[in-house]
């Protein structure tokens, strides 16, 4: 990349706030300083967004303000002041003392704030990390791996994702059967039983097992070892139903998202917290799991609906820009 977006700015050195928010403001954006009130970015949609929000902020408080483009010599080295190493190295650091906490025999429940942070700082990370390395992949593999083993002592009956194809089949061969999971269910139970419901048998009559062993043979099973469905790869079980029926729309995969960052962590989207927040209390105070499984189809409808809402809008946007 050789084309770069360097903002100049000046504001009244009596408001400190405006400065302080400007500078927080260019800091999160992942701007490098050249100098005191020099910011340069890489000449992408989302920095020139962050520089324009930062300059229309600084004419409104009665500061001056430069947006220009920039091209600086080939031989100045100016992606040195994007390394984002040093960041990685500290996220790792921190993961490695949540894999020490858990050697010391630490409740795994007392990782999940911890994680929670780690994998918030590094989702920021990732978003202002414009030329990515190694380093990138590598913080990612170790915190989802640490997800994943705090998940499996947390709730050890989680199912072990296996490798195998994903073959497409036709919900007509699955209508009106019975389909069963474990007990007590939580997201990717809720969430697969849901899909199910709505997409693919209308007519399922679900079954909680106290143990999966008590899986009847006619039965479908979801979301345990030896289930016909269940984590195949990096896939929760309500993405492998997506994918085994063909229901990859956009507003269910964006689901099948906050899905899979619930069930097993990851990436999380902005409605995450607000959505587990839902759910555990439905779960806490619903001890029947029909009756909570009704009540959370209420949720995953109003998620699903929001979705396609929000799809329709931004397909109608597209066509209006065409």
């Amino acid at each position: 990349m050789n084309n770069w977006i360097l903002l100049i700015l000046s504001l009244p050195s009596e408001n400190t706030t405006v400065r302080m928010r400007v500078w927080r403001a260019v800091k999160a954006g992942g701007s490098a300083v050249l100098r005191d009130g020099v910011y340069l970015l890489p000449d992408l949609d989302s920095c020139r967004e962050v520089f324009q929000r930062v300059s229309d902020e600084v004419k409104e408080t009665g500061g001056s303000v430069f947006l220009m483009d920039a091209r600086p010599p080939e031989t100045q080295d100016l992606f040195s002041l994007f390394d984002r190493s040093q960041d990685y190295a500290q996220l790792l650091t921190e993961i490695e003392i949540c894999h020490q906490s858990l050697a010391n025999n630490n409740p795994p429940a007392d990782l999940i704030k911890p994680i929670r942070k780690l994998r918030k700082t590094l989702n920021r990370l990732v978003e202002i990390d414009f030329f990515p390395s190694a380093q990138k992949t590598g913080t990612e593999t170790a915190l989802t791996e640490l997800e994943s083993i705090v998940g499996k002592l947390l709730v050890p009956d989680e199912p072990s994702a296996v490798t195998r194809t994903i073959p497409r089949l036709e919900a007509a061969q699955f209508r009106k059967r019975h389909w069963a999971t474990r007990r007590r269910p939580w997201v990717d139970r809720l969430a697969g039983a849901w899909l199910i419901r709505r997409h693919i048998d209308p007519d399922a009559r679900f079954i909680w097992l106290a143990s999966v062993s008590d899986c009847p043979a006619d039965a479908i099973g979801f979301d345990f070892d030896g289930a016909r469905f269940t984590h195949v790869g990096d896939r929760v079980t309500f993405e492998v139903l997506l994918a085994s029926f063909g229901l990859e729309s956009p507003a269910l995969c964006r689901l099948g998202r906050l899905v899979h960052c619930l069930d097993v962590g990851g990436i999380r989207p902005a409605e995450t917290s607000g959505v587990e927040q839902v759910l555990a209390g439905l779960k806490a105070s619903i001890a029947d799991d029909n009756n909570l499984l009704d009540t959370a189809c209420g949720v995953f409808d109003g998620l699903y609906a929001a979705f396609r809402k929000e799809e329709e809008a931004d397909n109608h946007t597209t066509q209006s820009l065409d």
